[in-house]
């Protein structure tokens, strides 16, 4: 039995100095040393041993036992450490390479036009204002001058969501929900999408977004109007920037206009952008009705005020010289990448 072991501890060390995985170690484990190994089986034989044999082949078979394991445990640790240098040198990092550059978001041409906008009119004074997009019909029309069977309901196309409820067709509804809780001076914009049933082309589209300005306080006039948007439009364009105003008709403005700006394109020689003509239709304006003054609580005797509404989508069209208003709802990346 002595021999036995002897040769069991002899196999076992040369198993272990070709054995170079894991798996292997836990394979030599199982053979000699598990519940039905090698040296378990011997050790189960020692009931036949006499009582003086019985306890010197023990101590034996205790002392190659510990020591078998302690050397599994050696090599084992060993083997760690080579998979453990062999990862490391095949994941090398160098860290004097430059990193990988992520690819960064970008804001909408649009947003990026609508945060230029604000911060123009917040320099001047105006703060901004939110309200909904699902809007009252007395907010959008009625309050605004625009009754019940009047025209103007026609040339809006409005999608109505009830008998009183609409997709807002216009900004111009958060004049009356300012006015309504605020006290004069007021001085505001209200930017947001606006819905009209329009035909989709080039230049319309039944979702587009509108910047409404609101002045009121006492001694406005239309001189305040036309300088404070001549100083918008030299802001946004440059100051070689030059604007026309041509009367109007705005049932909830009195008198009115609309504002022209010389051409980006051609400065104003006349050019296919602006159709030959110089200028382009940037806004609507005028003063605030004294009917809608009224309407709100406001007493059109003792203040006055002027309201303008600007089309962001044709802003940023003449801001990038784009020509189809589709590109900015249409989400390629190769157009929205340029911005």
């Amino acid at each position: 039995m002595k021999e036995k072991l002897e040769q069991i501890r002899a196999a076992v060390e040369s198993a272990l100095k070709n054995a170079d995985a894991m798996e292997a170690l836990e394979d030599i484990r199982i053979k000699y040393m598990g519940k039905k190994g090698e040296l378990t089986a011997v050790l189960k034989g020692m009931g036949k041993l006499s009582p003086d044999e019985r306890p010197k082949i023990g101590a034996l078979a205790n002392e190659i036992r510990q020591k078998l394991e302690r050397e599994i445990d050696e090599r084992k640790t060993a083997i760690a450490a080579a998979i453990e240098a062999k990862k490391l040198e095949d994941e090398v990092i160098d860290v004097t390479m430059p990193g990988r550059k992520n690819d960064e978001g970008k804001l909408h041409p649009l947003t990026q036009v609508m945060n230029e906008l604000k911060e123009i009119f917040m320099g001047m004074g105006f703060s901004v204002a939110d309200g909904p997009e699902v809007e009252y019909d007395y907010y959008n029309f009625e309050a605004l001058n625009i009754p019940k069977n009047h025209p103007a309901r026609d040339t809006q196309d409005t999608f109505y969501i009830a008998d009183n409820i609409v997709l807002r067709t216009q900004t111009s509804g958060m004049q009356v929900r300012v006015m309504e809780k605020t006290k004069p001076p007021i001085r505001i914009i209200a930017p947001g999408k606006v819905y009209r049933s329009d035909t989709q082309d080039a230049t319309h589209s039944p979702v587009f977004h509108q910047i409404e300005g609101l002045v009121v306080d006492k001694n406005i006039t239309m001189a305040d109007l036309k300088g404070m948007l001549e100083m918008f439009v030299k802001k946004l364009y440059g100051e070689e920037t030059r604007v026309r105003f041509r009367p109007h008709h705005f049932p909830f403005t009195e008198p009115s206009a609309e504002m022209d700006y010389s051409c980006f394109n051609c400065g104003g020689k006349g050019c296919g952008v602006c159709k030959g003509e110089g200028w382009i239709e940037i806004l609507g304006c005028g003063m605030v009705h004294p009917k809608v003054l009224a309407n709100c609580g406001i007493d059109p005797e003792e203040y006055t005020g002027f309201a303008f509404g600007i089309g962001l989508e044709r802003i940023a069209m003449g801001k990038y010289s784009i020509n189809d208003l589709r590109l900015f709802f249409e989400n390629d990346l190769r157009f929205l990448e340029q911005f």
